[in-house]
């Protein structure tokens, strides 16, 4: 859940995650009597250590000798690193995380070592790690305090370095350091000017591009020639554009790789000649932006373009792969979310997200063309029936066309049933079709849900975005009652049973909606959310004061107009029950966005739950915190909506009470 553009930074995975993007950057106490839906088809209740505790297995990466699996697993309770040899059962545990649980890691090129990042209770001052598979042994590379980290860059061709972004020199700015991974010794390589938001080497690993956001929200690219040249701009463009990025170097390293909706409506991949500015549109659609690349792991060719359609689609550039996307597609009715590949080439591992079934993790072997099950991140799904996801578009208000996902109970008509609305975080972002624990965890409840891509949402080009623009509280707005009015319409929604709940700027859709329609929702749940425009700006982390004019034109720049679309000013109109859960250390919502709600609705007498989790940041994502939250919103809708839920066990209640505020 982000509540704005992550810094453009792709963390390339040494042991071939090809997968290149954008990261935009960025997802509850009576039981009432049940609707007559539930007597057609009973269905048991998914238990929430299922749904929402620690998957058995996830996020697989082959290293680059194609010798060995690493994925994360519990060790404890808490996510941590493992690693098998593969076609053996020698499972063990290399990292010993004991709190908030390791939740990415990468290869190093040399197969013998993985990094990972870590940040303490939610506050997103990044460390990156360094654990030596043989012996265990971690070493912090980035041991200081109140800095953010993150990894930049890494290449084949220099197995013992690494280049690492950090903020220690001016808490707003990031500068480019190298390390060596043998020493840990580590050195400035590229100091920011001032304005950098994003740096990007090429792959001899050298940072030779940057990209910066210009005071009116647009977009400008420099680049050099080499280390010691000077920058000089190779193109710029305006911030009515889609939200652009350099995704990476051509395999010369004579061309960048540019996503932008420049000159067309829908982002465009181009290739952009570093000498003479030359651009070459490699892929494009009239509708949808391009959203990843894959590349081969080794020589970087660029080998197909995956767009954010109904579902994702790939289009092959590389002839040589279409026989193994050909083979791979009749394994599961499902999507490929991801690729780890060797440095040879020869081996893959395949995520696939489908929407009725947990993710399923596949080793193919590329010469064989044969693929083989490694595991599912829950095994223990599979023992319930979970729902279909169903791509949906309604017009709203004004005539725009707005498209999303409808999930509904499993094995109940969808017919007059209490509804969840549920809107995406970012908002710059985008709900796509595949596993969602959310939406089927509400199903399995008994609720319908609809999940809206409003405008500003991305990936259907630069006018579905723009149409967002200073619209947080009028067109966007209304795009989710527009939705919810389908709901009602097509016959699968009860008008008197409807609930909006969200994260982030998913939380501020919610208390928008109470405040400003308060007539619309039965209730609301709010998990952090900011409440009033004008404070969430002046708290957001310094270092996204490199991309700052992207929320002033976006958002607005006047407090007055800022002030008209925060809830908190009109808190006196909400009629709704509010559930509200916070981070305590939240740095981009800071917790005085809901202590402000919070307390204007106490002020007027207004039904609020607050849990204030004291480890916690923009999200949960302690296991524990996680489900006893959702243990609350289980019950608070079942209150409301009369639906199903399983009771907090004793642990959760106990949690819960002493957060409660």
């Amino acid at each position: 859940m982000g509540i704005a553009v992550e810094h453009g930074y792709h963390f390339v995975r040494p042991g071939g995650d090809v997968m290149k993007t954008l990261r935009v950057t960025a997802l509850l106490i009576f039981l009432l009597p049940t609707f007559q839906a539930w007597a057609q088809a009973p269905e048991s209740l998914i238990p929430r250590k299922v749904l929402f505790g620690n998957p058995e297995r996830s996020s697989p990466e082959i290293s680059p000798d194609g010798r060995t699996l690493g994925y994360l697993a519990p060790e404890q309770g808490v996510l941590n690193v493992w690693v098998r040899t593969l076609g053996k059962t020698d499972d063990r545990v290399i990292t010993h995380d004991r709190k908030r649980g390791i939740r990415n890691f990468s290869w190093q090129y040399d197969s013998k070592n993985v990094l990972y990042t870590q940040d303490q209770d939610g506050d997103e001052n990044w460390r990156v790690y360094q654990t030596n598979v043989a012996s265990t042994q971690t070493k912090d590379l980035t041991p200081f305090a109140k800095v953010r980290a993150d990894i930049v860059a890494l290449e084949p061709s220099h197995p013992d370095s690494i280049l690492i972004q950090l903020n220690k020199r001016d808490a707003k700015l990031f500068d480019v350091y190298r390390v060596n991974l043998n020493t840990g010794q580590l050195a400035l390589d590229t100091e920011n000017p001032g304005d950098v938001l994003s740096w990007q080497a090429d792959h001899d690993l050298q940072v030779r591009a940057a990209q910066v956001t210009t005071p009116d929200g647009g977009t400008l690219i420099r680049v050099r020639n080499n280390a010691k040249s000077s920058w000089r701009e190779l193109m710029k463009w305006g911030p009515e554009e889609t939200l652009g990025v350099i995704v990476d170097f051509s395999p010369d390293n004579h061309a960048l790789w540019v996503i932008t909706s420049l000159e067309a409506n829908a982002a465009r991949l181009l290739a952009v000649d570093l000498a003479t500015g030359k651009r070459t549109v490699v892929a494009q659609d009239p509708q949808f932006d391009v959203s990843f690349l894959v590349t081969q792991p080794r020589t970087h060719k660029l080998e197909a373009v995956v767009f954010l359609r109904e579902r994702r689609d790939f289009q092959i550039l590389d002839p040589a792969l279409k026989a193994d996307y050909e083979a791979l597609k009749k394994l599961r009715d499902a999507d490929i979310s991801n690729i780890s590949r060797d440095l040879a080439d020869d081996r893959w591992v395949v995520t696939f997200e489908g929407d009725d079934a947990p993710i399923y993790y596949y080793l193919y072997e590329r010469g064989a063309k044969k693929a083989s099950v490694l595991f599912s991140s829950r095994p223990d799904l599979e023992k319930y029936t979970l729902a279909k996801v169903r791509p949906i578009e309604y017009t709203a208000r004004d005539g725009m066309l707005i498209y999303g996902y409808l999930t509904s109970p499993a094995g109940v008509d969808a017919r007059n049933l209490p509804l969840v609305v549920l809107p995406h975080g970012g908002p710059w972002g985008r709900d796509a079709w595949g596993y969602d624990p959310y939406a089927q965890w509400l199903a399995n409840r008994g609720y319908a849900v609809l999940q809206p891509n409003f405008r500003a949402s991305t990936g259907y080009g630069k006018k579905y975005l723009n149409a967002g623009d200073r619209q947080w509280a009028g067109a966007m707005h209304t795009d989710l009652l527009d939705g919810e009015e389908w709901a009602v319409k097509q016959g699968v929604a009860d008008r008197t049973k409807i609930c909006i709940m969200g994260g982030s700027y998913g939380g501020y859709a919610t208390l928008a909606a109470l405040a400003f329609s308060p007539d619309a929702f039965s209730c609301g749940v709010d998990i952090v959310g900011p409440s009033n425009l004008n404070t969430l700006l002046k708290t957001i982390p310094p270092y996204w004061s490199t991309f700052v004019a992207i929320f002033h034109r976006r958002m607005g720049e006047d407090e007055e107009f800022l002030k008209s679309q925060s809830p908190l000013f009109k808190a006196e109109q909400i009629k709704a029950p509010l559930l509200i859960g916070q981070g305590a250390n939240d740095p981009r919502v800071n917790k005085a966005e809901s202590d402000q709600i919070v307390a204007a609705m106490r002020k007027n007498h207004k039904p609020v739950q607050y849990y204030v989790f004291p480890d916690e940041g923009h999200g949960f994502a302690r296991p524990q915190n996680r489900m006893a939250f959702n243990a609350a919103s289980e019950e608070f809708l079942a209150k409301y909506l009369g639906g199903r839920f399983e009771p907090p066990s004793e642990a959760e209640r106990k949690l819960l009470e002493s957060i409660k505020q």
